[in-house]
Parts: C-alpha cells; structure tokens; sequence
C-alpha cells in the first residue's frame, strides 16, 4: 500500500511539473536581425532540400504574348535596332502607340488550371515548385497591393501565385517564388552616355521613350521612380507582401541581386527567416554569383554546375527549351534523356535542380514539353530510389563528358553523354551505393571501375554485398580483384535514358 501511495505522488508531481513548466522552444523564440552575425545562424541549406534533388518553375507573363524572341521581349522592344523591335512594329505597330502595358489585357491565362500544373509537376518527381513571381519587367504574378501592375487586378485577374501555391501544398509540395526585379529599376536616366548600352536596368532609357513616363502608375512598371533608394523600397515592400501573404519555402533571385544595397538584402533575409520561424518552416534563400554570402543562402548557377563535388548543397537552374525560357513560337526543346543526364551529373556533385517549363500565355503547358516531363517522371519513378534522399560519394564518378564549371556550363544542350560517363550516388544510411551509366552499356560486356573511388582502399564505406539493375531483379557478377573492381553487364534491355544498378553494401 505504501508503495502505491509512493508511485501516486510520483505520477502527480509529475503531473503537475508538466502543466506548469512550458518546456523552451529555442527555434522558435529565436528573431533574425539584418546583421551578418544574425543571420549567418540560420542554417543555408535545410535537410529537406538536399534530400528533394528536384524543383520546377515557369516563366510566364505578359513577355509570353508575343511568344517571340525570348523573356527580354520588354527590353528588346524599346531598342531602336534588332529583330524584336521590327517584329513588334511589324506585328502591333509603332512602340509609341503600342506599349508593353498594352500586352497585359492580352495575357488572359483563360486556360490556367493550377490543379493540373501541380499534378503534372507532382508527377514529374518535383519535391519544389512554384511561378517566377516577378521578372525583370515589374509585372507581379501575385494579388499585390503594393505593385498595381499585377495579375489579379489585371490580364488574368487571378492570383496566379496563390492558386498554384494552393494547389502545391495539397499535394505535399515545398513551394519557391523566384524574383528577377532586381533589374527592373531604372538607374540611367540622369546618365546619356548609358542609354544605349547599360544592363543594369531592364527599360532602356531615352527622354523620348515611353519608359522615361511620369505617369503616377506606369511608371511602376517602367521602374522610373523619382530616386533608386524609392525603388530600392519598393523592391523589398514586394518579396515582404508575397512573404506575408504566402509563406514561401524557398526564394530565389535572378542575376542583378547585386544592385540592391547590401542593408536591404540582409532586411529581406531576416523578413524570411522569422516568418519561417513563425510558421514553423525551414525556409531557404538562392540567389546567383557573390550577391549573398553562403553562410546563410544556396548559390544557384544559370544553366550550368560544377566539374567537382561540392561541400555545400548548390542548385542550377536549367529549362526544358534549347535555349529560351519563355514559351516561343517554334523553339526546340532538349531531349529528356539529356535532361535526366544532366540532372544525374548535378546531383553527383551536390546540386538540386530547378527546371524550368514554358507555357504559353493562354496557359497551356504545351504536349511538346509534356512528353518530356512524363518521360522524366517514368525514369524517376523506376530510379527514385537512386535519387531522393542520396549523398554524395567520394568522388562523383568518371567519363569524357565535359560539363564545365559555372554559369551556363555544364548544362547546354551540346552535352554528349556515353555509356562511358558514369555518376555515384550513396544512400544516407550509407547501406547502398547507386552507379549511374549515362548511356546504354553493352551487355555481356566485362567492365573495370577501379575509378569507383579505390575500392582496394575499402570505399565504398563497407564491403559489398549484392549488386541488382534497379527495377528489376536482374543480380549482376561482379568481382574484386587487388587491382580494379569489375562489372559485367547483364543480357537485358537497358534503359534509354540512364542505367542505374543498386551495390547494397554491409
């Protein structure tokens, strides 16, 4: 009985320290404030997004109309030489009576089904997905109140990012807004000699353009505000109000981050991460060249990658388009063997990719662009298990390839990859290692890879035991000898994008 009496007081007290003592939540009591120290404390690269590999977005505004060109339709068409201006002239008249406000009411995105962009996204093995939020041309995708130029009060009249990111989160989808507005503020008027020639602003600037308006409204469009640090305000107002009203997972900045004042960036960053701590998410940043420090954002290379592993997890952004990123009338698309190649050679080295797809300004994603996405989608399917979730090996592997380092290298669409270029991956647990031939090996074939990365000095990190052709049952010889490890290719039919076998290890 006294025992009993014992154990009941026990439970009480218990009981008792529980309802009154709230246990510290660090994570959540931490604030984020715009200093390097402070925000150099939030972690870069969150575990779940090493572990997704794969992220999509779109280009797509009123720069999609014309379908001409590229994504630049806005800046081409005030230059006063080039193709785009002769085709705009030709096609709409003269830029003085046809702007590029007058492409708004044309975008009309009357066939934007967010639940079908999310499934086929979904389907194509994304972890990450969401719209370019802005571009360089200050037309926002969101129901802003602080840029009138936007999607829901004119053109669509939808929120074109609410409704996708809506659509996304039902499906268990990690969101990203990405912003290139960077460049959309003016800063040459004061300067001639830069009319002609200067990058640093998306409109060119000429006193008897239209971009040079003191029109109250149009000129948020143009980014001709009165003073830079005006617009410098209202480039931040906007990625807070999509912050605010949208939670993003991830944001991510096009070139040109390097023009906005260092004390706006680190304002924006603390925005972000406090609002992630608020809702209880691991929230990220990307951005591209030096324009953040790595302490606390991912770097992002346009169309390119890296010719060796990287310690930190990186990103490459890369389209389905040879070249484009908006929907033009007649460009080709890469192959989805290429793509799934290039993106095996991304996350060899550490990388996640986000792959870009173009629709067209009535909102189809076009079936061009579908195939190769389901095709993506079947590999990944079968694969997955090679992908998601995976680190790297010791070495990335070996080929001929030459993939280059940097933006736009590495990922164009002249990459030839053989049966020859072979990538690794290695599980978490590290009870498997995963072998990818970026070609069709010949079966029967008799293959030394001591290039594995020394198995004679015991890596992979444990003796192996068994090596299948993933998805299937197929078992492969193998054998190790004092000089190589050697594969022998199995008499099946391998698969056209990439071969991938499964080394279970001790």
């Amino acid at each position: 009985m006294k025992i009993k009496y014992i154990v009941f007081i026990v439970l009480l007290l218990n009981v008792l320290t529980s309802c009154n003592t709230t246990k510290p939540k660090l994570e959540k009591e931490a604030h984020f404030v715009p200093t390097f120290k402070s925000l150099s404390k939030h972690k870069a690269a969150p575990e779940w997004f090493a572990d997704a590999k794969l992220g999509m977005y779109f280009h797509w505004g009123p720069y999609s109309v014309p379908a001409y060109g590229s994504a630049w339709y806005p800046h081409n068409m005030y230059k006063d030489v080039g193709s785009v201006r002769k085709h705009h002239e030709n096609t709409y008249g003269s830029i003085q009576e046809f702007g590029y406000e007058d492409f708004i009411p044309m975008f009309k995105a009357e066939k934007f089904d967010p639940e079908d962009w999310a499934e086929l996204f979904k389907n194509t093995g994304a972890k990450f997905a969401g719209p370019v939020a802005q571009h360089h041309d200050g037309f926002a995708m969101w129901n802003s109140e602080v840029n009138p130029w936007n999607a829901a009060d004119m053109g669509p009249k939808r929120d074109i990012l609410g409704e996708i990111f809506k659509s996304l989160n039902k499906r268990g989808l990690k969101t990203i807004a990405t912003f290139h507005h960077a460049r959309n503020g003016q800063r040459n008027a004061d300067k001639p000699e830069l009319w002609k020639t200067a990058y640093n602003s998306h409109y060119v600037y000429h006193p008897d353009l239209p971009t040079a308006t003191t029109d109250p409204k149009l000129r948020k469009l143009f980014g001709n505000f009165e003073t830079i640090e005006e617009f410098n305000k209202y480039w931040l107002d906007q990625v807070n109000e999509v912050v605010d009203k949208y939670h993003p997972d991830i944001i991510w900045y096009d070139s040109w981050l390097n023009l906005i004042p260092k004390d706006k960036i680190m304002e924006m960053a603390a925005h972000h991460f406090n609002t992630g701590l608020k809702n209880n998410k691991e929230v990220m940043l990307a951005h591209k060249q030096d324009d953040m420090p790595l302490d606390y954002s991912v770097m992002d290379y346009e169309q390119g990658g890296r010719r060796d592993i990287y310690p930190l997890p990186w990103m490459t952004d890369i389209t389905l388009g040879e070249s484009r990123w908006m929907y033009v009338e007649g460009h080709k698309y890469k192959q989805a063997s290429l793509v799934i190649r290039n993106m095996i050679d991304v996350w060899s080295k550490n990388g996640i990719v986000l792959l870009n797809v173009s629709p067209r300004a009535d909102g189809v994603i076009n079936q061009e662009q579908r195939v190769i996405l389901k095709q993506i989608g079947d590999w990944l399917r079968v694969h997955g298990e090679a992908v998601y979730g995976t680190r790297t090996h010791t070495i990335f592997g070996y080929g001929n390839a030459s993939t280059g380092q940097g933006h736009n290298e590495g990922q164009s669409a002249t990459v030839k990859y053989t049966a020859d270029d072979v990538r690794f991956t290695i599980a978490k647990d590290k009870k498997a290692m995963y072998v990818f031939f970026l070609g069709e090996p010949k079966a029967g074939k008799k293959i030394a890879m001591r290039s594995i990365g020394g198995y004679h000095r015991n890596i992979p990190p444990s003796p192996i035991k068994n090596v299948t052709l993933l998805g299937s049952n197929t078992k492969v010889d193998w054998e190790v000898t004092t000089d190589s490890f050697y594969l022998t290719m199995p008499e099946v039919e391998f698969n056209s994008m990439a071969t991938v076998f499964k080394f279970e290890l001790e």
